[in-house]
């Protein structure tokens, strides 16, 4: 296993995550194929290359926008995008259950760094302590985002409102500690930050990403029970606050993959991913085994595909498919101690968690490994390889 290394995140047959928003600074065009290979901008046009910057570090104390129809934070509500049913919301799994289905995780204190090669745990390192939270069972699906991208109306409708967005059931209410704050005295996450409004952009044009690898439709079609991916991170976080929950941690996301301290090989055990999509959806296999992208979705799969890839606590596609963002900025290495905590307070490129649809390294699914390939991961990129899923209160 490979921990806090950095790996080439395009395929040689079609550079399947190639930025679509601000790109880093590096650069680059993008390795042929069918991928259209230069980053666009928000607006959808080519970028080239340049950097946008990363994600703001503060934030004005405004109002914000409108509260708009989200749920509440706690467990027990219904979703804002579970209110109704429909293809992509109240079909997902084998049993064709609410796709906002979320399921307890019990915390715990266990090693975000280790190595397993399906004997057990070894070389530990990094400890994380974690409080109980739900996580949702299975990514945000097309259908699920349609009904948030109603509800902002062209931008005239809902956005978050300031501060909104913590884990609020942690510190009487303050949320997360931030590990990455400079100085004495321990500073809260800030949730929610008004300038932040701007960077939500949910055309039919922006969702659309990249050629031939975006799964938004105009208007609902066979696309609905796809993971949503072409999004930001903005825009992730703020379907969660919507939609009464939050972006889990990359401590919390680690521990749910991880079984807690049975610090798991792969999320579903130590059983080798294999070719057949039965634990996970990766090196092109979907959905015929050929281990060939064709540069389209048809590599993607429904939410929930793999059933025998669950992990401990009932959660699907922890790896695979998509990649998904988290709420802490990535680093190089962990911020330690940490006790309810993530690197919030400065950096440029977000968390996201490894091994989406293209991965040809088995070493992307391990529970244990982060991709740290901080020249992408803008939080105003957009990829056809990421996407996202929401935590919630316990």
């Amino acid at each position: 296993m490979k921990t806090r290394t950095t790996f080439p995140f395009c395929l040689a047959i079609v550079c399947l995550s190639v930025a679509c928003g601000s790109s880093s600074p590096s650069g680059g065009s993008g390795a042929g194929g069918s991928g259209s290979g230069g980053a666009t901008s928000s607006g959808g046009s080519n970028a080239g290359g340049t950097n946008a910057g990363g994600a703001a570090t503060g934030g004005a104390s405004g109002t914000g926008g409108a509260s708009g129809t989200g749920g509440s934070t706690g467990s027990g509500a219904t979703p804002a995008s579970c209110q109704s049913g429909g293809p992509g919301v109240s079909d997902c799994g084998a049993s064709g259950e609410s796709c906002c289905m979320s399921l307890k995780v019990p915390g715990g204190t266990f090693y975000r760094t280790y190595t397993n090669d399906g004997s057990g745990a070894k070389n530990t390192a990094d400890p994380a302590t974690v409080s109980d939270f739900s996580l949702d069972k299975y990514m945000v699906t097309v259908g699920r985002f349609r009904k948030f991208v109603t509800a902002w109306d062209q931008g005239s409708g809902y956005t978050p409102d300031v501060g909104s967005g913590k884990h609020t059931h942690l510190n009487n209410g303050k949320g997360l500690v931030d590990s990455g704050a400079p100085g004495p005295g321990v500073v809260y996450e800030t949730g929610w930050i008004e300038s932040y409004n701007n960077k939500l952009n949910l055309t039919n044009d922006t969702l659309q990403c990249q050629s031939d690898l975006f799964v938004w439709t105009n208007s609902p079609g066979n696309n609905e029970k796809l993971p949503m991916n072409c999004i930001n991170w903005y825009e992730a976080y703020a379907f969660c606050i919507w939609d009464g929950g939050f972006l889990a941690s990359e401590a919390e996301y680690e521990l749910a993959a991880a079984g807690g301290s049975e610090q798991r090989r792969f999320p579903w055990g130590s059983t080798e991913p294999g070719k057949d999509n039965k634990y996970v959806i990766w090196n092109c296999d979907y959905p015929d085994g050929s281990g060939t992208c064709d540069g389209t979705i048809r590599n993607i799969a429904p939410v929930g595909t793999p059933l025998l890839g669950a992990g401990k606590w009932g959660q699907l596609d922890l790896v695979g498919n998509l990649q998904q963002w988290l709420l802490d900025y990535l680093l190089l290495a962990y911020d330690n101690p940490s006790v309810d905590s993530a690197h919030l307070a400065s950096g440029s490129a977000r968390t996201p968690r490894d091994g989406f649809y293209g991965s040809t390294d088995e070493a992307k699914l391990e529970s244990s490994y982060v991709n740290n390939d901080g020249s992408r991961f803008y939080p105003a990129n957009r990829f056809p390889s990421v996407g996202f899923r929401c935590a919630r209160t316990p």
